[in-house]
Order: structure tokens, then sequence, then C-alpha cells
């Protein structure tokens, strides 16, 4: 598995696994962890959760995942804004590692800008950080303006990563924030790589560029969002043989004139557009 530098030193696996609705239900509790498991046999050590998903339960899932396996895994979790002041934060950062079974996350982000301050939240992420509850943090749906604000607060290097949404429906992010933050070190983490509800792995040129490559039009998703150096993509699979699916695609090559037929059917974006989110 291809491995990128963060600002801070450390590398991370391009392909991760999201968790996003996962853990909510009694009956795929089993397969979803034996995903996860899957995925960590794979090299895709990188597993984003965060305290939102099923009020806690995605954690609870991935604790028992990495059970006995905490160093092989590089933990993201993420704390809602309405927590994140400065004596809130902490609080949740605890019960986020309860429900981990861990005593340190490795990558703790701000899900979304909330009204609480970003020095606020800034503050409270550097004093986890010297507590040794976190080792590095980062924000999640920050635009240009956000970012730029909050590098004037955070000292330099701390904001390691920005988790925004990234996929050929959804590409406003090429325009500005993505060259901004390579410009800055700043990697981009790309959830939903592969859309939500599957509509998109139904478009007519990827099934075609599959072909050519004996892959799936998921495989050809995930290359395409990996063709940036410091991107990092979590798609969620909550099924070993997706997992599967998914880790053969940090090798998949696309061809310039596969990327051409991606560009003529999900044009890139020619003007600034607003931060997509969902």
């Amino acid at each position: 598995m291809r491995r990128i530098g963060l600002i801070d030193g450390n590398d991370v696996p391009v392909l991760g696994q999201g968790t996003w609705m996962m853990g909510e239900r009694r009956g795929e509790r089993q397969a979803e962890t034996n995903a996860l498991i899957a995925g960590i046999d794979l090299g895709l050590t990188l597993i984003d959760t965060a305290e939102m998903y099923g009020d806690g339960a995605a954690e609870e899932l991935v604790g028992e995942a990495i059970k006995g396996r905490r160093q092989e895994v590089f933990l993201v979790s993420k704390v809602l804004p309405n927590h994140a002041s400065r004596t809130g934060t902490p609080a949740a950062c605890e019960a986020s590692l309860r429900r981990l079974g861990t005593d340190v996350i490795d990558l703790y982000l701000l899900h979304w800008r909330g009204s609480i301050p970003l020095a606020e939240t800034v503050a409270a992420f550097e004093a986890l950080k010297e507590a040794g509850k976190i080792r590095h943090w980062g924000v999640s749906n920050f635009d240009v303006a956000d970012m730029e604000e909050l590098l004037e607060i955070a000292p330099s290097g701390a904001c390691t990563v920005n988790q925004v949404l990234y996929n050929p429906d959804y590409r406003g992010i090429e325009f500005d924030l993505l060259p901004w933050q390579a410009a800055q070190g700043i990697a981009v983490m790309a959830y939903s790589p592969l859309g939500q509800g599957g509509e998109l792995l139904q478009a007519k040129p990827l099934i075609a560029i599959a072909a050519r490559h004996d892959a799936t039009p998921a495989q050809v998703v995930l290359a395409w969002a990996l063709r940036h150096p410091a991107l990092i993509a979590i798609p969620k699979a909550s099924r070993k043989a997706h997992v599967e699916a998914n880790a053969r695609a940090a090798a998949l090559q696309l061809t310039p004139e596969d990327l051409a037929a991606i560009d003529a059917a999900f044009p890139p974006p020619r003007r600034k557009r607003p931060l997509a989110m969902i």
C-alpha cells in the first residue's frame, strides 16, 4: 500500500477505511468488524470514525476490530462542533477513547466549523497533544477562507489534515482548496470517495473504463481520487469482499484517455464553488 508523509513527519496509507453508518445494526456488527480487520490485514491501516457516527456506535465497532492490534492502526476520530470548546473537547475525547478502547487517538479532527471560536478548539487540541491523549489534529469540512483563518491561530505545522467531500460528482475543491492545501503541505482526506447510494458507480463512462482494466467502477473512482499525490481516500466497506476490492484500487493506473473520459463526464470546476458537504 502506497503511503504519504504528513506535514508533521508521520506517514499513512493513501487508502484507509471509513465507518460512517457502521455499527448501527446489531445483525451487521460481526460482518462489519470482520471487514475492518480484513482491511488492516491488507494495509488499509488508517481507520476513520467520529463520535457522531451512530452516537458512538462506530467508535465501539472500531474498538472491537483493533483489539490486540492497536499499534498497527492509525486511528482518526472527530469531535462535534458543539463539543469543541476549551473544556468540552477533552471531555468528548475521553469518551471517544473509552469507546475505542485506547489511550491515544492518532489524529483528532473538528468535524465541521460551528459557533465556538477556533482559538478555543485549537487550544484544546494543543492541550490534548501535551497530555498525550492525541498525537495530531486537523479539521474537516473547512474551505480555503476557514483554513486561512485557522493557520493564523494555530502553531506552525500543527494542522495536518482537512477532511472533505471529494468524488467525481463533487470536484469543487480542485479549483482552489486542493492546490492551496498542497502548497501548505496539509493533506486532503476524501470522505465518501465512492459517492452515496451507488448512483455514481452506475455511470456508463466509469463502467467502460472499468471494463478496459478488468476492474470495477468503484476501483476506477478510487484510483481517480488517488491520482493526487497528497490525498487520502477513506471509502466505507462493510463487507470483506468490498474491502479486498478497494485495496486493489491502489494499484490501478488510469491512462490519460481514462482521465479525459472522466473529465468529459464529470467536468472539473472552472470557478469557485461553495464547499460541498453531506
